[in-house]
């Protein structure tokens, strides 16, 4: 602890008695110690608004390098990307209209 021993911290310690006398040492430990909390509270809470930061940086970063995020100010994306591959259920779900292909339709989802 600061390369304070025992004995130098005992020799603090009866310095600090004598000086501030009996009555006004334990005022003095008590707002000490109150003191040495709030600051490890107000430390903590710094480093819990650091981290939160941090986070929600790192998901602002990810959401617009992925594109589903547009910085402020910009204008409106009218052609969201689409996946590189669509899906092969949505092509057999396309209904051809009446009349046209009936056959064709049917044989297709048959041996697809």
């Amino acid at each position: 602890m600061f390369g304070i021993g025992f004995p130098e911290l005992l020799l603090i310690m009866a310095l600090a008695l004598i000086v501030l006398g009996p009555k006004r040492l334990p005022d003095l430990a008590k707002a000490l110690g109150r003191g040495i909390a709030e600051f490890k509270k107000a430390t903590d809470e710094l480093k819990q608004t650091i981290q939160e930061e941090t986070r929600t940086s790192e998901q602002r970063d990810r959401l617009l390098q992925q594109g589903t995020l547009q910085p402020p100010g910009s204008p409106p994306n009218p052609y969201p990307s689409a996946p590189d591959e669509p899906p092969a259920a949505a092509e057999d779900d396309v209904a051809a209209p009446a009349g046209e292909g009936d056959e064709s339709s049917s044989e297709g989802s048959r041996h697809g």
